[in-house]
């Protein structure tokens, strides 16, 4: 058993490991602790994970978006060098039969957004999606290397 109540640090209102032992004749002197409420379980997933890279010739992003497929991702690029990634992972489909021994996977939507520098190509982004981690690539344009003329002096 766990004793950090439900949703601290964890995100989600639907991770409770004060669950674990919800029957039990010990549990009921826990019953008196409070439990706040936590915004609905659509926000667990609302801050995916993205890490950005700077390499000499791009700016990498990696997501980790498990089970996720392309098609339910975007990929979007705005004025003034914003990059846009957004997403949605549906809930799954509750049967009346069914019965829900513990529901800790996140569902809900996901936007991330990020102001690149001025010499990110906005016309030249890609991005593939391999076992559940989006790549995003933005190509960087390269640094003019300042040309030193010497003038020769008169006189």
């Amino acid at each position: 058993m766990s004793l950090i109540p439900r949703g601290w640090g964890f995100g989600s209102s639907i991770f409770d490991p004060w669950d674990s032992f919800e029957g039990f004749p010990f549990n009921s002197s826990l019953s008196s602790f409070p439990r706040p409420s936590f915004p609905s379980e659509s926000s667990a997933f609302a801050n995916a994970r993205i890490d950005w890279k700077e390499t000499p010739e791009a700016h990498v992003f990696k997501a980790d978006l498990p089970g996720l497929k392309k098609e339910e991702v975007k990929v979007e690029v705005e004025e003034g060098n914003v990059l846009q990634i957004s997403g949605e992972r549906s809930r799954e489909q509750e049967e009346k039969t069914d019965t829900w021994h513990r529901v800790e996977r996140s569902s809900g939507k996901f936007l991330r957004r990020f102001r690149l520098p001025e010499n990110a190509k906005m016309d030249r982004v890609k991005a593939a999606m391999e076992n559940g981690v989006l790549t995003v690539t933005v190509p960087k344009e390269e640094v003019k290397k300042l040309e030193v003329r010497s003038i020769e002096i008169s006189g």
